[in-house]
């Protein structure tokens, strides 16, 4: 077989692997995937048809959209190098500003939400400002965020349960408003489904157009063509799902806004300056300074990011359960931090994507609602969620310093056993890095230590 041929066969099933993960796609990542049809399947059977109804679909997004949401903001801080451990803090102090300022100021809902935005801007700034330019590493910086927003929560809210209005609620536990005629499924539903269709093919053709025009190689036909018909069979029977459920219902309202995040930060982080210059940052903050990435800057920004979806998941989730208490937020940082990592991120940073970890937060999101539907205490949940973690992780770990090849790899292999004439099976050799101090000389946060 020749190099361009074996070129042509290996590119098409690049491009596969590269379908729900773009550039930093990896092999656990698409994996990860597979384990969650794995997921869903085996709970289907097991539940008798539950974990697919579409009442139960529905809860399920509306109770973990705010999860998700904070895994978007901490996929990018973790390939930054850093880790935030306030973000449930961040979410339950701004919860309950949010809540007074409605119950007790009146305030508008509308301008609430504003608040609640403002105050994150400002907690990210507080926080961004110690990491980047005091140089204090991120994680002591957010567990100090942790306890001082926690209490502050408790201390606004004297540790009372305060109320929301029934407008502002539509954030978290609202729908779509339906119209049209009764045709047994929700026709705002079955509109949104078809233009999430339409636009997969267009972008589709749009990518082909762009390569064609440019020159540059392009995956043949037969590539786009499967995973136009898989995105599409997705797309189609979510929709009968979402749309199928009880009267009154349809698609969350909190599912759009996770969907136009997760749309605008996959952008942001994959075709935007910004965006490779977080990779840079945390993959070699030294070489991305000597090429002129201004590190402090971009770690400003993705911990001030943060803080920001930190305030608007609790928002959701305020709205959703219809008050604010000094209970909220904990927990949410170890969701978010294992949806990241179960998602493909690498611990070191560097590596990572938010389709990825919408992935890992769904992994979790189907494990905690699957088990709950078999009647599993919440003490053995817990210990499953763990030991999935560490699973994810430490096969990622272990196959690193093994060598090992990823699955797309593998796969690109046109033998098992090539012969030793073949100078296309000539094996890559990688090369050994060793470590030139200790992990404190070799952490992430010195990317942040001020000139």
């Amino acid at each position: 077989m020749s190099t361009t041929t074996q070129q042509k066969r290996s590119g098409g099933l690049r491009e596969l692997g590269k379908m729900f993960g773009g550039g930093q796609s990896s092999g656990r990542q698409v994996g990860i995937l597979g384990a969650l049809v794995v997921i869903v399947v085996i709970f289907q059977i097991a539940t008798g048809g539950l974990t697919l109804d579409p009442t139960n679909l529905i809860n399920l997004v509306n109770q973990n959209a705010y999860v998700l949401i904070l895994a978007i903001g901490m996929v990018m801080v973790i390939i930054a190098g850093h880790i935030d451990l306030s973000v449930g803090s961040v979410a339950a102090f701004t919860g309950i500003i949010v809540a007074t300022s409605m119950n007790s100021w009146n305030l508008p809902w509308p301008l609430a939400i504003l608040l609640g935005l403002v105050i994150g801007a400002l907690i990210g700034a507080w926080q961004g400002w110690w990491v980047a330019y005091v140089g204090v590493p991120a994680f002591i910086v957010t567990l100090a965020g942790m306890l001082i927003f926690r209490g502050g929560n408790q201390f606004i809210g004297n540790s009372a349960t305060v109320p929301v209005p029934d407008a502002f609620t539509i954030i978290g536990g609202g729908f779509l408003p339906d119209f049209g005629p009764d045709i047994g499924y929700s026709n705002p539903t079955l509109l949104l489904g078809l233009a999430v269709a339409v636009v997969i093919v267009i972008q589709e053709i749009r990518v082909r157009r762009t390569q064609t025009r440019m020159g540059s190689e392009k995956a043949p036909l037969w590539v786009s063509i499967v995973k136009i018909v898989i995105l599409l069979g997705i797309v189609v029977y979510a929709t009968l799902l979402f749309a199928g459920g009880r009267i009154g219902t349809s698609f969350p309202v909190s599912g759009i806004i996770l969907g136009v995040l997760v749309l605008v930060y996959s952008f942001v982080t994959r075709n935007t300056t910004f965006g490779r210059h977080i990779y840079a940052v945390g993959g070699n903050w030294h070489a991305a300074e000597l090429s002129g990435v201004k590190t402090k800057r971009i770690n400003f920004f993705v911990m001030m990011n943060m803080s920001v979806l930190a305030s608007l998941a609790g928002m959701i989730a305020v709205a959703r359960s219809v008050a604010s208490g000094p209970g909220d937020g904990v927990g949410w940082e170890l969701d978010a931090i294992a949806a990241v990592f179960i998602g493909g991120a690498a611990v070191s940073g560097g590596i990572g994507t938010i389709v990825g970890s919408i992935v890992g937060g769904l992994v979790i999101a189907v494990l905690n609602n699957g088990l709950q539907l078999l009647g599993v205490g919440v003490d053995r949940v817990q210990i499953i969620k763990g030991l999935v973690l560490l699973l994810a992780v430490g096969i990622d770990v272990y196959s690193k310093r093994q060598g090992r090849p990823t699955l797309r790899g593998l796969l690109r292999r046109n033998r098992k056993n090539p012969s030793p004439g073949d100078q296309n099976a000539v094996p890559i050799e990688r090369p050994s890095v060793a470590p030139t101090g200790s992990a404190e000389e070799t952490s992430r946060s010195q990317s942040t230590t001020p000139n």
